[in-house]
């Protein structure tokens, strides 16, 4: 190759820091693969509303977490808690009591989702605003 050193793509967690940058963040275990994964994990009708129900009291039954959403049937809430539960976000405490006792609360897991979907709901919240204005350089016709 004529003295020309040749470009792999990296695959780690180096996000570039300009958008000219080489895609580093692309490819098999990279951040957008690692990010697709944790928006799988999210991926459900109710599984946000439980998640955020969690973040304000820290432990629920199930009847109080199906109480606190209204339109969700018990067969979905207990498949969307299972898929929580799977992913090590939502923690399933089965107290063998009469009557049966279950209730459920974050893992650390969880928990670290917190300031994530806070930054998410912020974003969601200012975005309306800023979607109206282009980016630098930028149309806002598509």
């Amino acid at each position: 190759m004529s003295g020309s050193r040749e470009t792999t793509a990296r695959t780690h967690l180096e996000v570039p820091a300009h958008p000219s940058s080489e895609s580093s963040c692309l490819g098999p275990g990279g951040s957008a693969d690692l990010v697709r994964s944790v928006v799988a994990m999210l991926d459900g009708r109710w599984k946000l509303d439980i998640l955020f129900r969690l973040f304000e009291r820290p432990v629920l039954r199930f009847a109080e977490l199906q109480r606190s959403l209204s339109g969700v049937s018990h067969k979905v809430l207990i498949q969307q808690l299972r898929g929580l539960e799977t992913d090590g976000l939502v923690l399933r405490t089965d107290h063998a009591e009469v009557p049966p006792h279950v209730d459920y609360r974050l893992t650390r897991g969880g928990e670290a989702l917190r300031p994530v979907l806070l930054a998410l709901r912020d974003f969601a919240t200012s975005h309306s605003e800023a979607a109206e204005v282009p980016v630098s350089g930028g149309s806002a016709e598509i």
